[in-house]
Formats: structure tokens, sequence, C-alpha cells
């Protein structure tokens, strides 16, 4: 009977985490599909966009190693809690602000309330399931965010179609309450005392380099690359993290664990989720401007035409898991990139005469080359993972996920804007008109609209979708180099089968939630 309720109480337990994740990818995509209404209505340049995405993105980044540590050390449970209340807070903060600034600032916050759900969320996975099952818990908590995704557009849209962008947050308020109350009432509290403590300069080095150097990605286009401000902020970012792994390289015990970088299967895995997370973080930024104003498509409009790209991940990360269990990971990682591979060169023959269906298409074969990509690269990667390590350990794994996003949206985003910029034409308009069609997107159609202009509307939509193709031609070689890689070099361990009534001992200390609450 003890083994049963305890099984019930592990698969119970997935479901508080599966409702954390939801809630972080419902944000993700509401966010992106209002960023063309948050352009025309706050007058936020392509920059500032990119600051309100990556903002989140870089605070969660940086602080994902130290929140995997303060949970391995005074209660998973407590710390996921926690992050879901600032996560909450932020979301609040949102709904109110009336400048990009805020907003930045209230995206900050709410970056530190996911850095603490995340990490935490995959931590507890490898001490509740054994290998044979941790594959579909992975599978789980990744499909959670992918349902996440479609569905924040879908609502997104209603909302931005008949309230003010600020409504776009108040989503997230029951979201993260259901979140809190699942996982204190269905998540047991687990903790490893013996973790490392939380290096205050280690966490100032990680956040301020990666903020140099995604401010410098991201003032590229405007300033110049070979800028002064620019190349400061790169030596910067330089300095910093080689100061991080300097001194992390030579702690006795270490914050980030870089000896888990030394295991070839830890290592091509995490490239192939990062090299997917890039990818995907700069088409999710790119898409809803393509959709919007390239398009025509309204708010919800855009939420639907997402939604080849979220079921094409959906199925494939449920696919995945079978293919594993039959070839191992490493034809399957490799496929999955080919695809992505495929899908972005096809994607990049993108004109602005396309219809829908074409890319309705490609969105879909990469959405069914990203879920076989990541999901078997994470599952194989936290499987190299030290049980005793697990906050540690998957915190480095998304962290390097969330770099590789954070980075994707700098960089592409940067391309864009640079290829933009450089097409329009603005000839013979005044120097506020030209600067503000030049700014953005939506900036040139409001110009071209007030001035009766229709054919510095078309130049700016060619403009931008030869920035798209652009992009979508560099993630297609960056896919494919990456999958050279995981072909020669990853190792390919097929998840062994458990024997039937084998128990894996627990991978850390598990307490008791009534114990936990006397504590």
């Amino acid at each position: 009977m003890a083994a049963v309720t305890k099984d019930a109480r592990r698969w119970w337990a997935l479901g508080a985490l599966v409702a954390s994740m939801l809630t972080l990818g419902f944000d993700l995509t509401i966010l992106n599909v209002a960023l063309p209404t948050m352009a025309g209505q706050l007058h936020a340049s392509t920059g500032e966009l990119q600051w309100i995405v990556d903002s989140y993105v870089v605070v969660f980044a940086a602080l994902m190693l130290p929140a995997g540590l303060l949970g391995d050390r005074f209660g998973r449970r407590r710390m996921l809690i926690a992050g879901l209340a600032v996560f909450l807070a932020g979301s609040l903060f949102g709904t109110v602000a009336d400048a990009p600034e805020l907003v930045i600032v209230a995206r900050s916050v709410m970056g530190l309330g996911a850095a603490l759900v995340m990490p935490l969320g995959l931590s507890v996975l490898p001490s509740m399931f054994g290998e044979q099952e941790r594959g579909k818990a992975v599978a789980a908590v990744t499909a959670a965010m992918a349902a996440g995704m479609p569905l924040g557009p879908l609502v997104g849209g209603v909302l931005l179609d008949h309230y003010w962008w600020g409504s776009i947050f108040l989503i997230n308020i029951p979201m993260a309450a259901v979140g809190i109350l699942a996982c204190l009432f269905l998540l047991p509290e687990s903790r490893d005392p013996s973790s490392p403590r939380v290096d205050a300069v280690s966490t100032a080095c990680s956040a301020l380099g990666l903020a140099a150097l995604v401010f410098g990605i991201i003032e590229a286009p405007e300033r110049g690359w070979g800028s002064t401000t620019v190349l400061g902020s790169f030596a910067v970012a330089a300095v910093l993290l080689a100061g991080l792994v300097l001194r992390e390289r030579r702690a006795v015990r270490p914050m980030l664990d870089l000896k888990l970088l030394a295991h070839r299967g830890f290592l091509f895995n995490s490239l192939a989720a990062t090299l997917g997370t890039f990818v995907f973080s700069g088409l999710l930024f790119m898409l809803p401007t393509y959709l919007q104003e390239v398009g025509g498509s309204d708010a919800f409009g855009t939420g639907l035409r997402l939604l080849p790209m979220m079921g094409g991940l959906m199925v494939s990360a449920r696919l995945s898991t079978t293919l594993v269990q039959r070839m191992g990971p490493r034809p399957v990682v490799t496929a999955g990139l080919v695809v992505l591979c495929f899908a972005a060169l096809l994607g990049s023959r993108t004109e602005t005469g396309s219809g829908y269906g074409f890319t309705a298409l490609w969105l879909t074969v990469a959405g069914l080359g990203f879920g076989l990509a990541m999901v078997p690269a994470m599952d194989a990667a936290l499987g190299g993972i030290p049980a005793e390590e697990a906050g540690s350990g998957s915190g480095l794994l998304m962290t390097l996920r969330q770099v590789g996003g954070a980075i994707g949206i700098a960089l592409l985003g940067s391309l864009v804007a640079g290829s933009y910029g450089d097409r329009i034409d603005t000839a013979g308009l005044p120097e506020a008109a030209a600067d503000a069609a030049r700014d953005s997107l939506s900036g040139a159609h409001a110009v071209a609209e007030q001035l009766g202009l229709p054919a510095l509307a078309r130049s700016a939509d060619a403009a931008y979708v030869d920035g798209m193709t652009t992009v979508l031609v560099v993630c297609g070689i960056a896919a494919l180099v990456t999958a050279a890689l995981t072909a020669l070099l990853l190792p390919n361990t097929r998840p062994a089968a458990e024997p039937p009534g084998a128990e894996e001992p627990p991978a850390a200390v598990v307490v008791p939630r009534e114990a936990d609450e006397r504590q």
C-alpha cells in the first residue's frame, strides 16, 4: 500500500510542476504577441522592445544557478512557491506600467520569480522519478510550457482587442495563484543541505556580464558594431564572464559546476537544447511583428497563426520519448536539428506576397524539429547530472538555455533591426518622420498612414522580410553545424529498462510536508 501511495503522490506532484511551468509558457507568448501593440501604444523602439523581452531573460538566466542552490539548501518546494509569488507581484506591477522603462522593471521582477521556478521545477524530477519515468516527466514539463505558448497568444489576443495592453499580465495572476496552491498541497519538500553556498561575487559577475553582452548586441544596430560603447560593453562582458569562470574553477565547492561540461553527454545535449532555445526565442520575437504588420492579422489572429509551430512542438515532444527508447538520443536529437535547419531555410524563401499557407508549412516543420531536438537533449543532459547536485546541475542546464534565449532575442532581433534600417527607403521624408520609420515597422506604417505614402509601407514590409530572411538563414546554418557535432560526438546511451518492482534510492532528502511545516 505504501508503494502505491508513493507512486500516486509522485504523479500528483508532477501535476503541480506542470501548473507552474504552464504559467511561464503562458506569459512568454502573451508578451511576444503584444509587442506590435506596445510599439504603437507605448511608442517603444525596436531596442526597447528587445529589452522588454530580454530584461526578463537576462535576470532569469543570471539568477537560476543561485536559485537552484537556495532550493537545495532551504527547500525546493519553499523556494518554488516564493518564485511564483514574486512572479505574481511582477505581473501586478506590469498591469499598471505606462512607459517602456517601467515595463522593463516589471519584466525584471518577473524574471526573478521565473529564475526560482524553472530550475527548481526541474531539479525535483530526478528525486521523484527513475530513469524509465524521467523522460515522461521531462516531456510533461516541456509540453506544459508548449501548451501555455499557444494559449497565451489566443487569450492575449482577446484581451488586446478589447482592453489596454497591460491586461496581458492579468492572466498571470490566477495562473500563478493556482501554481502556488498546487505546490502547497501536492509537492513534497526536498533539499540537499550539503549543497554549496550562494556566492554573491559569482552571481554579480554572471548577471552583470550577461547584461553587458546583451546590451552590446542590442545597441549595435543603432550605434554601430565598431562603436566605443558597443566594444566597451563586449569588453566588460568578457572580463566579468572570464572572472566568473576563473573564480568558479578555483572554488572548493563551486556554484557553477563546470566539471559537468567535461562529460560529452551533458555538453553536447546542452548545446543542442541551447541552440533550439536560441532559434525558438528569436522566432517568437520576430514572427508576431511579421504576422501583424506585414500579414495584416490582429492580435488574436496572430495567436491562431502561431499554432502550427506550437502544435508541431507538442506532437514531436510526445513522439521523441518513444523514439529515444528505440534508437537512443543521438539520432533523434540530430534528426530534430536537421529538420529545424530545413524549416529555417524553407522559411527564408518567404516574400511579402507569400500567403499564410506557406508560413504555416514551415512553422509546422520548425515545431517538429524543436520537439525532436530539445526534449530528448534535455532528458539526456538531466540523466547525466549527479543526484546530489540536482539543483546546481539542472540550474546550469537551464542557465545555458536561457543564455541562448537571451542572445537569440538580442542577436536575431538586432539582425532584423539592422537589415530593416539599412534597406527601408526613407528618401524625401522629413528627418523626424524618417527616424520614426527606421525605428520600427509599426512606426513606418504609422508614418505611411499619416502622410498618405503607401510606397513607404511597401518598402518597410520588404525591408523587414529581408531581415527575417537573413535571420532564418543564420538559424539554418547554426542548426546544421550543431547537428553535425551531435552526430559525431554525442554519446548514444539508451535509457535502461527498470525491472518490475524495482525502486531507485532517493536522490535527495525528501521531507514529508507535515514534518516540514512543523520546522
